[in-house]
């Protein structure tokens, strides 16, 4: 996106801070989220922010808005990036033009988490991505447009504790749901139905144990995610890819089972 594309600084501060920050002085947020947070720790200006320098964070959106939200953005919508074409108004960018937590979620306001827009779902995605975008992965996008944050979204299988992110994708693929394409039975194995990949899910990662046979967890790659310490779906598949399914990194020569796998 070129420099002359951008919003204005000045249109941005109005969409993300609404009426808040004409008193934001007094060094709390009152009912408006996040709530009784001193300005300074988000804003470089502190307690003298207003419209004109509220742009200056202390942070990255992401990490700030991570220190109270840790799991938001472990298995969601990426953030952080230049939006490769211009957006619509409702949905700003920040002052680099990148898209950040605050292009969907209103920054100040009295309900966290709040979209921007009345838009939700299919309608809100399609208002930045194209049609095409979505046609050409397997399930139509489905599973991307029910949520930007992936979380528990059906209920606990009998006998067997799952993280809430293996759990969204259980939602649409397991047989117990919808007629999907695993199973997990009362042991706690997943079955794919290509028959080609059986595989523990939901206990905890045995790499700390010194007799295992696993690489320890601190040592695993950053995209080889563990939920709760938790064996999970998201441990072997991005949750949000473009190529629905994706695992998190090639597995030839048998090189994602070995990043667990110490053998």
């Amino acid at each position: 996106m070129s420099a002359s594309s951008k919003p204005p600084v000045a249109l941005l501060l109005a969409l993300l801070c609404g009426t808040l920050l004409a008193g934001i002085g007094n060094g709390n947020a009152g009912n408006q989220h996040p709530a009784q947070t001193p300005c300074a720790e988000c804003h470089l200006a502190g307690t003298d922010t207003n419209r004109t320098n509220a742009a200056q964070l202390t942070r990255s959106q992401e990490a700030l808005c991570g220190g109270c939200h840790p799991g938001a953005l472990t298995v969601a919508h990426p953030t952080g990036f230049p939006a490769a074409r211009p957006l619509p108004a409702e949905y700003p960018l920040d002052w680099k033009g990148d898209v950040t937590c605050s292009t969907c979620h209103v920054t100040h306001g009295t309900q966290p988490g709040r979209l921007h827009g009345d838009k939700r779902h299919k309608a809100l995605c399609l208002s930045c991505h194209e049609a095409a975008f979505f046609e050409r992965m397997v399930d139509a996008g489905l599973s991307l447009q029910r949520s930007g944050h992936i979380a528990a979204g059906v209920e606990q299988l009998s006998g067997v504790e799952l993280d809430p992110y293996s759990l969204h994708c259980l939602g649409c693929h397991s047989d117990k749901i919808r007629g999907g394409s695993v199973t997990v039975d009362q042991r706690g194995v997943l079955r794919h139905a290509s028959g080609s990949v059986n595989h523990p899910i939901g206990t905890h990662y045995p790499g700390n144990r010194p007799s295992a046979r696993f690489h320890p967890a601190a040592s695993l790659r950053p995209q080889v995610l563990l939920p709760e310490g938790r064996l999970s779906c998201v441990t072997c598949h991005e949750g949000y890819a473009e190529t629905h399914g994706a695992l998190v990194m090639s597995n030839h020569g048998s090189a994602l089972c070995l990043e667990c796998h110490d053998i």
